[in-house]
Parts: C-alpha cells; structure tokens; sequence
C-alpha cells in the first residue's frame, strides 16, 4: 500500500480501526470516499463530528439519545408501567424490531463480571431500583443475555427486585445460551418475550 498518497494512507488506517473492518475492506471504503463527491464526504464527517458532539445517554433509561429523553421515554403511548431490562443499546433495538414489546427499557450499560472488575456498583442498577421504588412499575422484564455474566446478572436483579411489588420475569430461553441480543432475529426475540416467565 506505500503506493498510496500519506493523506489516503490516514484514511485507511483510521477506518481499519474500525470493528470487523480489515486493511482491505478499508482500502475499498477510503477509495470510495476519495471518488465521491466533495458534499458527500463533508457530510459524512460532519456526521461523525455530531454523533460525538451530541448523542448522550437517556436520563431516565440510559439508552442513547439526542436529548434529555430518548424517543421511546419521551413516547406518552408506551406502557410505563412495563420495564425491560438490557444489558445494551443494541440489545433494545433488537427487541423494538421484533415488535413484541410496547413497555419502557432500562439499559444496564453492561453486566456484572466479578472477575473483571465489575460490580453492581458499576453498572445502572441503582437508578433502576430507584425507578421500580416509585411503585409505578408493575413488571420488570430482564432481558439479560444468556451467557454467564449476564444468567448472574439477571439473578442478581431478581433478588434485589423481590423487595418489591412490582412482577420480575425473564425472557424465555428460546435465546441460545452464550448469544448477544443485538444479532437474534426477531421472530426468537418476539417468541422468547412472549414467553417469559417469572422469576
């Protein structure tokens, strides 16, 4: 690749940065922004500046958003009484394309993992007992995944939870054990919602 101009070079390196992005496919991505239009590739890193300069996380559920709210806390026609507890933004959109859920969310922004440091202090599991505390929620679903940190994690809540009124299911296991929420198609999302259970 020492054939490239340095100011191409930048480019690629930056890009094969990048997650599952490797020196070719990066190579490819850099040509095309090079051949595209000028507005084009300004808007592009425009984009970029803005994601950085202004997504932030939901007050209330800590899922990403442009404002204070996000879109779905800021929406008067979702079930508040109704909370689902992921452990990522991903996770939540997976679960809103399978169209099997109306409630609100609550993102943990990860999982419990002892082994790496991270404790329930780490995570937001305190803003959500606060939120189930007002006694306006009536069912916590924990939609955790299925590997280990996330089975503890999901167990962890389950006994917090049980102090108060408020129902605690899981989804069901038609999610395979060990898999990330974010690339489960949606018609095992939607069956393993509607078959949670309590806990």
């Amino acid at each position: 690749m020492n054939h490239y101009p340095s100011s191409l070079l930048k480019v690629v390196q930056h890009i094969s940065k990048l997650p599952g992005i490797g020196t070719k496919t990066a190579e490819r991505l850099a040509l095309h922004i090079m051949n595209a239009p000028v507005g084009e590739a300004e808007a592009l890193s425009r984009s970029i500046v803005d994601l950085k300069q202004k997504i932030r996380r939901c007050s209330r559920c800590f899922a990403l958003s442009d404002g204070e709210l996000c879109r779905l806390c800021s929406d008067a026609s979702r079930d508040a009484g109704l909370i689902c507890v992921v452990e990522q933004p991903g996770d939540m959109v997976a679960i809103e394309k399978s169209g099997a859920y109306k409630g609100l969310y609550h993102v943990l922004c990860g999982v419990l993992s002892p082994l790496d440091g991270v404790g329930p202090d780490s995570i937001r599991i305190r803003e959500l007992m606060a939120r189930v505390a007002t006694g306006s929620v009536r069912e916590v679903v924990l939609a955790t995944g299925t590997s280990v940190e996330g089975d503890a994690t999901a167990a962890y809540l389950a006994e917090q939870l049980s102090a108060y009124s408020a129902t605690v299911s899981r989804i069901a296991s038609g999610v395979p054990v060990g898999g990330d929420l974010k690339y489960i198609d949606q018609v095992t999302l939607k069956r393993a919602l509607e078959a949670r259970r309590n806990v």
